[in-house]
C-alpha cells in the first residue's frame, strides 16, 4: 500500500506542492492556503507563496 504525503494544491492555477498532513482540506481536496481553499475571494492576490501567482 502506498501512502501519498505530498500532492499539488487543488487550485487549478496554483503551482504549490502541499504536504497532506499540513494542507488546508476542503471538500476532500488539499490546498496550500485558505485563499486557494476559498476560491480566491475578490481582492485576494495569489496564495502568498514565493514564485506562485495563482488565482482562480
Amino acid at each position: 500500500m502506498t501512502t501519498i504525503t505530498q500532492m499539488k494544491c487543488a487550485c487549478d492555477s496554483c503551482l504549490c506542492i502541499v504536504d497532506t498532513s499540513q494542507a488546508v482540506k476542503k471538500d476532500d481536496q488539499y490546498f496550500c492556503s485558505d485563499v486557494c481553499a476559498n476560491g480566491h475571494p475578490e481582492g485576494s492576490e495569489g496564495c502568498g507563496h514565493t514564485g506562485c501567482g495563482c488565482n482562480s
